[in-house]
Parts: structure tokens; C-alpha cells; sequence
């Protein structure tokens, strides 16, 4: 029989005890949520305006260093504008310093591996490069007059970008830029493998304009390099 004193006991209100399992849970999809909303932004930038580029070797020291992350202006040359003597650019070297890209690769390792690159936090791909333009459509590049200095169009370019101690170039050559192509090298010119190593493969060493994926225009990390990605003489047209 029931008595008095349990009949007066409150009855335990379930409804008043939070089910901690499910705000768990609901704080970390809402987490996720937040994560993808910023990865597909950060994802969707690097896609069509400004794309982060691990620089991962010494190939354009002093100017970029290893380790900075550059930001590279993919609407530079959108609109009708084309890359200009001295620009730092970023291109694909395929089929140009590069051959075509492995058909065998894992296709969620590469997927992985291109948004990793695409946020600057993993290295670019192999087929991916930085340089430096030294001649556009049409010019004549040369090296070297008798000061050992590269000449563009018969005038010699006043390169003070180059790494210290470096010449201008150790091996001769002597081209003509095709139309609609670059002739690009590394500021640290000991150490760049650029249109001079490619002279004997198709192009003649040149890359075409239609590979470059932006300009280099901008150091975001680490903080005490960061700045602007400045113009070698010789910039522009002509």
C-alpha cells in the first residue's frame, strides 16, 4: 500500500535533465558545418581570385624564399592584360617542364593533395612552377653580351633581383619567343632549373601563356616577410 510519504514525493521531472550525448553531438555538427562553410570559401577563392603557393625550393632566392606562402593574383591577367617582362608567375609546366601527369595516381591522394596545396598548407604539385619572366611573344632573348649580362631585344637587363654571386646565366643561348609564350628563369640562377634546362624539348624552353595561373604578387607568411612580390627591371611591353 502506498503511503503518505511516498504519495507527497516529487516525481522526477525527466524532461529537465539535458541528454548530454545529443547536445554533443550537435555542437560538433555544427562545427563541421562551420569547418566546410570556411574550407569551400577558402577553396572556392584559391579557385578564381587569389590562390596561396608553398614556395618549396631555393630556385628564386632571394626574392622567395623556401617556406613562404605567396599569394597569387589569378585575375592579373583576366582581362586582357598579359604577364610583363620581370613578373613573378606561377604556371603549369606540363607538357612544357613538365610531362603529362601520371594516369595511374590515386585519385583521392590527388584530390587531397590539390586542396592541400590550394589552402598553401601542403607542397604544390610536381607539375607546378615559380618564375620569373624574362621575355615575352616575340621577343629575342639572349645571353650573354660582353659584360655577361642578358639581353632582351638587343638591350641588356639590368637584373637586381638575382641571387648574390650568381651570373646572369653559365649556359649561352640565343631565342626568339614564339607568340603567345614566356621565357621564364629563376632568380637564384645556380640553382633553377628554368627554360634554359628545357631549350632541346618542345617550346624551345618556353612556356605557354595559357598555362600561367596567376602572378605572384603578394608574401602572406611568415610574418616577418610579408610585402609585395616586386617587378624585375625591364617590366612592360614593347
Amino acid at each position: 500500500m502506498e503511503t503518505e510519504e511516498q504519495h507527497d514525493k516529487p516525481e522526477r521531472d525527466r524532461s529537465s535533465v539535458p541528454d548530454q550525448g545529443k547536445k554533443g553531438r550537435s555542437r560538433s555538427v555544427r562545427l563541421g558545418l562551420s569547418a566546410g562553410s570556411v574550407l569551400v570559401a577558402l577553396l572556392l577563392m584559391s579557385a578564381f581570385i587569389v590562390q596561396p603557393f608553398l614556395i618549396p625550393s631555393s630556385s628564386m632566392d632571394p626574392t622567395l624564399r623556401v617556406g613562404d606562402r605567396v599569394l597569387v593574383n589569378k585575375l592579373a591577367y583576366r582581362f586582357g592584360d598579359g604577364p610583363r617582362r620581370g613578373d613573378v608567375v606561377v604556371f603549369d609546366g606540363t607538357n612544357s617542364f613538365a610531362g603529362e601527369a601520371d594516369p595511374d595516381a590515386n585519385p583521392v591522394v590527388t584530390a587531397l593533395r590539390e586542396a592541400g596545396a590550394a589552402t598553401g598548407l601542403a607542397q604544390p604539385s610536381e607539375t607546378d612552377y615559380v618564375k620569373r619572366v624574362i621575355g615575352v611573344g616575340g621577343d629575342r632573348v639572349r645571353c650573354c653580351d660582353k659584360r655577361g649580362r642578358i639581353e632582351v631585344n638587343g638591350r641588356p637587363v639590368d637584373e637586381d633581383y638575382l641571387h648574390s654571386g650568381n651570373a646572369p646565366s653559365a649556359v649561352p643561348f640565343d631565342v626568339r619567343v614564339p607568340e603567345g609564350r614566356l621565357w621564364v628563369m629563376g632568380d637564384h640562377r645556380s640553382r633553377s632549373s628554368d627554360s634554359r634546362d628545357h631549350l632541346g624539348e618542345p617550346g624551345g624552353g618556353t612556356v605557354p601563356v595559357e598555362r600561367v595561373i596567376g602572378r605572384a604578387d603578394w608574401i602572406g607568411w611568415p610574418p616577418a616577410r610579408i610585402g609585395s612580390v616586386s617587378a624585375g627591371a625591364g617590366g612592360g611591353h614593347g
